[in-house]
């Protein structure tokens, strides 16, 4: 009987374990859904939604080049939904940051040969061991095959299906190594993580990231942006400049009043318990970027940003 009770004790155990490792793993994606599924963003270029970042799909006579790549083990999603555009691998994978909803799916992609493109602190930051605080486990390096094996500074330029692919980067916004995707010919951006279309940004701290950063990034996007554009958001539905304008005022309003807060000397607790962007709280607030985690996060950047300006004086 005592054998019995253990063995019974020890499989309940691992099943909690086994919950509490899929739990963690959910939090760090979309809310799940069944498939890969691609929209026609203009002729030739796609997004395709799923869980993780969106990819942009560049499709014509060069062969396919994708923006971002997505979790490791969605490639099989991944993949069909590519093959449903053009049966061959894609040529090209471009990184917007380092992220692995971004860039888990480089390995399966540089396998089969495609040419993998990041920012140089993207590639850094992905070939070592990271440990972001947002995570309660740490992030292993890249396997070297799954390595950007050109990477670049201030910008880069493809021509590819018959456009210019300009990659531009914004430094310190949502990461230390973001990079903005414009396709010139035919007008669409892909923005990475810098624009949550309707949500909460994410603004990783541990990565160099910072929200006076990502307004800056912002005002470039809404200046290469007209009424025509296209945008593709690192997450949520494919929107246009009104909606990106409309977020940009969100991140200035919502920062201003806790940095108002922070100056009166109140406390991260006490702008919790006052609430002062409820009304942005009802419509941007979301599952993974909710409320608190916005204020606490918010307060966190206003802070190290505090103790650079003493820093410097």
């Amino acid at each position: 009987m005592p054998g019995k009770v253990a063995r019974l004790l020890l499989i309940g155990i691992l099943a909690i374990a086994l919950v509490l490792i899929w739990r963690d793993w959910l939090a760090n994606i979309e809310a799940p859904e069944l498939d890969t599924r691609a929209e026609l963003v203009r002729p030739g270029i796609y997004v395709l939604f799923g869980n993780g970042g969106n990819i942009g799909v560049s499709a014509g006579n060069d062969g396919l080049l994708l923006i971002d790549a997505q979790y490791a083990i969605l490639t099989a999603q991944v993949e069909k939904a590519l093959t449903a555009i053009d049966p061959q691998p894609p040529r090209f994978v471009l990184n917007t940051h380092w992220h692995r909803d971004h860039t888990g799916g480089n390995e399966h992609f540089a396998a089969k040969g495609a040419v993998i493109v990041a920012h140089d602190h993207a590639r850094e930051r992905i070939s070592v061991v990271q440990h972001p605080s947002f995570r309660k486990h740490k992030v292993p390096a890249t396997r070297a095959v799954a390595l950007p094996i050109l990477s670049f500074g201030d910008s880069l330029s493809l021509h590819v299906n018959g456009d210019e692919i300009r990659g531009i980067f914004m430094a310190d916004a949502h990461t230390d190594g973001d990079v903005t995707y414009k396709f010139m010919k035919a007008n669409v951006i892909h923005t990475g993580d810098l624009f949550f279309e309707n949500r909460y940004p994410f603004i990783e701290v541990d990565s160099g990231g910072s929200i006076n950063g990502l307004i800056r990034a912002i005002d470039r996007i809404l200046a290469m942006c007209d009424k025509e554009t296209r945008i593709i958001p690192g997450h949520g539905a494919v929107t246009g400049r009104a909606a990106l304008a409309e977020y940009r005022k969100m991140l200035a309003v919502t920062t201003g009043r806790l940095r108002e807060l922070r100056r009166a000397g109140r406390t991260v607790a006490e702008a919790l318990e006052l609430q002062p962007n409820a009304d942005y709280d009802r419509g941007w607030a979301w599952w993974f970027i909710n409320e608190e985690r916005y204020t606490r996060m918010i307060w966190e950047l206003l802070e190290r940003e505090s103790a650079e300006v003493e820093a410097d004086e």
